[in-house]
């Protein structure tokens, strides 16, 4: 009597129609199984733009004075960016700052600080296309009255056309390794159902080199003149694609 109660209930959670859905199903997968791969594919290139911050300082007993001198020492640095032959769209202001101006001193022999003023700062990033003229750059605006500079990040201004490349050669590889466990289950070939795709962009993955080798396969870029650069390489930047490629393997 217990047994036939629990073949009942089993019967009850697992309806014959369910189970036959079920082994349907599965058999349908090991007729025609899936197989799922992620690629990545990235290329190198040279860079073919830089950015770099640039920002001046000025001290005065009043915050208005420290923010007019600053001003005028801003426009001075802003014309010889011009004068370099940066575009206006390639110039921008990040943050104009204002802050009490503080002298350390020793008194009755502790250590104080004492205000003084105030000192004002302001920060402009700019870019630029010539990458074989950065070391000139820099002499220009340091001698234009910049205080401190930050850079060069370099990068890609149109990373398209090797993505494209990047593309077709992860599309090749995803079949391919899809082919390798299709043969390896008895299967001939495989048939593409989905693409899924996310962008790798390694701006800062900079790898210093004299090297101006082309990109795995790319067309070269033309040549760059061969100026001093003042010690600054520009290197290579990865960029490319990851796929995520499902195959259906079929007889």
């Amino acid at each position: 009597m217990k047994r036939l109660i629990l073949i009942a209930a089993v019967a009850a959670i697992f309806p014959a129609s369910l189970s036959a859905q079920t082994i349907g199903t599965l058999q349908e997968l090991a007729q025609t199984p899936v197989v799922t791969v992620r690629i990545q594919e990235s290329l190198k290139s040279p860079p073919d733009e830089a950015t770099l911050s640039v920002s001046t300082q000025s001290r005065a007993p009043t915050a208005s004075a420290a923010l007019e001198r600053n001003k005028v020492k801003t426009e001075e640095m802003v014309a010889a960016i011009r004068a370099a032959g940066i575009a206006d769209k390639d110039i921008q202001t990040e943050g104009v700052s204002i802050n009490p101006d503080y002298r350390y001193e020793q008194v009755n022999g502790r250590g104080e600080q004492r205000m003084v003023g105030y000192v004002a700062g302001n920060s402009v990033r700019i870019k630029t296309r010539r990458i074989d003229r950065l070391s000139n750059l820099l002499d220009a605006l340091t001698a234009a009255g910049a205080d401190q500079l930050y850079g060069p990040n370099f990068g890609i201004a149109d990373p398209l056309p090797i993505r494209r490349e990047a593309r077709k050669r992860a599309m090749v590889r995803g079949e391919a390794e899809a082919m390798e466990y299709a043969r390896n289950a008895g299967f001939s070939h495989v048939r593409l159902l989905t693409v899924e795709e996310g962008v790798s962009y390694r701006a800062t993955d900079i790898i210093v080199t004299g090297s101006r080798a082309s990109a795995g396969g790319l067309p070269p870029p033309p040549p760059p003149p061969q100026p001093e650069r003042g010690g600054i390489e520009p290197g290579q930047i990865e960029s490319g694609v990851q796929l995520t490629l499902q195959y259906r393997m079929e007889r």
